[in-house]
């Protein structure tokens, strides 16, 4: 067992230290003071180093801490997949800055008249509230309390009804999971979910390959038509706003053609800090520099910078290029599915997503951890170039919504 060659003293020193790591997170971020953050990153850093090679003490370090999240993922599996990507990724973006830009039209709705919608929409979409139950939060999450009880939360913008609704459905898509595990075989090793990577799969096909397609953009203008029918809400400006492209500084709130780029900077920046490359009180000018590279900005503050995300207040060194690997997952399962649910999109337009969740049910969730998620997916899918798959998906809709070509 990987924990057990922990020292005792270690495990306890890094819990206290992701205790303190959070309330140091908390205040740094809210008065955007790096230094108050800056010593605790050090420190859970180091622990977290001592214990990678308390579990593997020839291995990378990096490459140990990865399987708790991802099993059998490398260093070298991550740098050849993010190699591809960034390429593919970089080239979409230039030719969709040659293209006129798409105008901000954000739709602005009280919050108080948005909760409704987003608990008739997560509903639909098949989220069981006898199981469960959905509420605000500052930061949208799911949480499973127990067999039979998983819960989301989501956070609404009175002046962006489409990115709150994202969220929801985002987390919905982690408790569609969540519900659909086999936890009628508790204790067999198997009830759990296949990765973390797995589990994004499920949040970011919702959110994205469902959520900003066309056909349920144009169900969910007659749901408004109900909900908030002085919006006067149309499909062709619903969907040009869910997937307008335009890089920005904060990971949760980027489109899909950005999104993976903000991935590879704190891959990059978690892999140089593991390998002594990087100093941690460089951090935030090394992470203003990538993202003026990847993403032609830079942050003016910490706080939109290296120190807009909670993970590494909790030591979660090797969580984020779970976010990508979902992205890939997601977009070779969404071509399965395509495939085997003919009338897919006619059913989204109309609100059915019954045979989508029927599908993911039988191919992924009831599997649980039988397998890691590689296998898992390539015996629902097939043998896919997965990296291939979410660029041909991303041309598809961005790509034709701005009139590039490739």
């Amino acid at each position: 067992m990987r924990e057990a060659r922990v020292p005792a003293a270690l495990v306890e020193r890094l819990s206290t230290l992701q205790s303190e790591g959070f309330t140091a997170w908390i205040r740094a971020k809210a008065e955007d003071r790096w230094d108050l953050f800056a010593p605790v990153l050090q420190q859970l850093l180091d622990a977290s180093i001592e214990r990678a090679r308390a579990i593997d003490p020839v291995g990378h370090p990096y490459d140990t801490l990865l399987q708790e999240f991802d099993p059998g993922t490398t260093v070298a599996s991550l740098q050849a997949m993010f190699t591809r990507l960034q390429a593919g990724l970089t080239g979409l973006l230039r030719a969709i800055a040659a293209r006129p830009a798409l105008p901000e039209r954000p739709i602005a709705l009280a919050s108080a008249r948005q909760l409704p919608l987003h608990r008739e929409v997560t509903a639909a979409l098949g989220y069981d509230y006898a199981a469960g139950r959905l509420d605000f939060a500052e930061h949208p999450f799911s949480i499973t309390l127990g067999t039979g009880d998983v819960r989301i939360t989501t956070h609404l913008h009175d002046d962006d009804l489409l990115g709150g609704l994202s969220g929801s459905v985002h987390e919905a898509g982690h408790a569609l999971y969540e519900q659909g595990l086999p936890r009628d075989k508790v204790g067999w090793g198997v009830e759990n979910a296949a990765s973390m990577g797995l589990h994004e799969s499920q949040s970011r096909f919702w959110e994205n390959w469902i959520g900003r397609s066309r056909p349920f953009l144009g169900w969910l203008a007659t749901r408004l038509t109900v909900h908030a029918p002085e919006l006067g809400a149309e499909t062709d400006a619903l969907y040009a706003e869910a997937n307008r492209v335009k890089p920005g500084l904060i990971r949760i709130y980027a489109d899909e053609v950005t999104y993976n780029l903000h991935i590879v900077v704190r891959f990059e920046l978690e892999l140089a800090l593991f390998e002594g490359r990087l100093a941690v009180a460089d951090l935030p000018a090394a992470w203003r520099a990538k993202y003026e590279e990847y993403l032609g900005v830079s942050p003016a503050t910490d706080r939109e910078g290296v120190l807009q995300d909670v993970h590494w207040s909790g030591a979660a060194f090797g969580y984020f290029p779970s976010y990508t690997l979902g992205n890939l997952y997601a977009a070779s399962l969404a071509r399965a599915i395509e495939t085997a649910v003919p009338d897919l999109w006619t059913a989204v337009g109309e609100g059915r997503f019954a045979p989508v969740l029927a599908w993911l049910r039988e191919n992924v969730h009831r599997h649980g951890h039988t397998w890691d998620a590689p296998e898992l997916v390539a015996r629902a899918v097939g043998e896919r170039d997965a990296v291939a798959d979410l660029l041909d998906h991303l041309w598809a809709r961005h790509g034709a919504l701005y009139g590039a070509t490739r």
